[in-house]
């Protein structure tokens, strides 16, 4: 059996991203997994029922600690001998790539799941670009993980290498069993009575609370939303982050104080809180191909979100949710208010949007075509 070495930078990837995926793939390839570890890596383990590796990786740049993590990962790579190595996060796929490369792995897969560079400036943009072109470079397929990723590293030139995103996008897909409605029906009023709401419109958000998810501009539209005496709350689910992209003193305070605002905190089960919700709220300004998107729709809600990647292709506006331009309070209040003052509109598009997910984005079919794309590799390297 042919040795697949997966990497991502932090355990919690592969722990929340390749749910599942690992598992499915061990039946046709000795699978190890490489990460840090955060304190999920042996739950990786456990779970997948796969081989982990530890590694110290980290997100930030530091040239002694990288270069350093690099010659532990050449090591491993020569010691493990895998025919394929398949890295999807911006750190670890960097020096996947180059440890592959140094020590003749043949088949080295980068999944390009979001452009960090995109939310950058100056000279910090400038190097997060190089590093983008420097992985592609090493590797030898390249796979966006959305339509919109591709058009992007073609626009920015960051490779010329032939660009195909696996079946519809998205690295995982939605196990559509798990996040149903049926799956957790019963604890939707339970949810609601634990939270206070009552009948009022209620909006979710789930993730990072940082500016570049657009928190400020969800902050004064929900202040809007309620000084003008619209029945409505809003369910937040994630964390504030103190370092980089944080918000403002004042939002912070305001999601964590206002009696309008229901903050929960990280959480690992998120569909109680999409069930307890009507409608996702995601105005962010980048991503790749957001999850919390598909699970919103695999458990039947509308969404608005903004016209970035990924999310244009999960939502047909009008269809299964609104989409709104990034960066703009104003479209995100009046998309808010529509949906405050329309719920049969958004109870159709609602209707729509978990027939969606299973037609494009289950996460069988998503395995299958991954499973597929590696047996593509074995079939190249006979006819060599």
């Amino acid at each position: 059996m042919k040795k697949l070495i997966r990497v991502t930078t932090s355990d919690i990837s592969l722990y929340l991203l390749l749910n599942q995926q690992l598992r499915f793939l061990s039946q046709h390839y000795e699978v190890v997994g490489l990460s840090a570890d955060t304190g999920l890596l042996h739950q990786v383990e456990q779970r997948e029922g796969v081989r982990v590796i530890e590694l110290a990786m980290r997100r930030d740049i530091s040239l002694l600690r990288d270069m350093s993590c690099l010659w532990h990962m050449i090591r491993i790579m020569k010691r493990e001998k895998p025919f394929i190595v398949h890295a999807n996060t911006p750190k670890g796929s960097l020096l996947a790539m180059i440890a592959a490369r140094l020590t003749g792995v043949p088949h080295r897969i980068y999944t390009v799941t979001g452009l960090r560079y995109q939310g950058a400036s100056g000279m910090g943009r400038m190097l997060l670009k190089t590093f983008e072109k420097t992985t592609c470079w090493f590797a030898n397929k390249v796979i966006p993980e959305g339509e919109g990723v591709k058009r992007t590293l073609q626009q920015d030139h960051i490779t010329s290498k032939p660009l195909e995103v696996l079946h519809h996008g998205n690295i995982n897909g939605i196990d559509t069993n798990h996040f149903s409605v049926e799956a957790c029906e019963e604890q939707r009023q339970d949810m609601r009575s634990q939270m206070k709401i009552g009948d009022e419109f209620t909006f979710v958000f789930i993730g990072r609370i940082v500016k570049d998810k657009g928190m400020d501009e969800l902050a004064e539209a929900m202040t809007r939303l309620r000084r003008e005496g619209r029945r409505c709350k809003l369910i937040l689910v994630g964390w504030f982050e103190k370092e980089g992209q944080t918000i403002s003193e004042e939002h912070e305070n305001f999601f964590r104080n206002n009696d309008s605002i229901r903050y929960v905190g990280y959480r690992k089960d998120v569909r109680p809180y999409l069930l307890a919700a009507d409608a996702l709220v995601f105005p962010s300004y980048r991503e790749g191909f957001p999850r919390v998107v598909l699970e919103a729709g695999a458990m039947g809600l509308a969404s608005i979100v903004t016209d970035i990647n990924g999310c244009n292709e999960i939502i047909v506006d009008g269809e299964n949710g609104i989409i709104i331009p990034p960066r703009n309070t104003e479209a995100l209040y009046e998309a808010m208010l529509r949906f405050v003052d329309h719920p049969d509109d958004v109870a159709h598009m609602a209707s729509q949007a978990r027939a969606r997910i299973q037609e494009r984005y289950e996460r069988s079919d998503v395995h299958e075509a991954i499973l597929k794309m590696y047996q593509s590799l074995e079939n190249e390297q006979k006819n060599i």
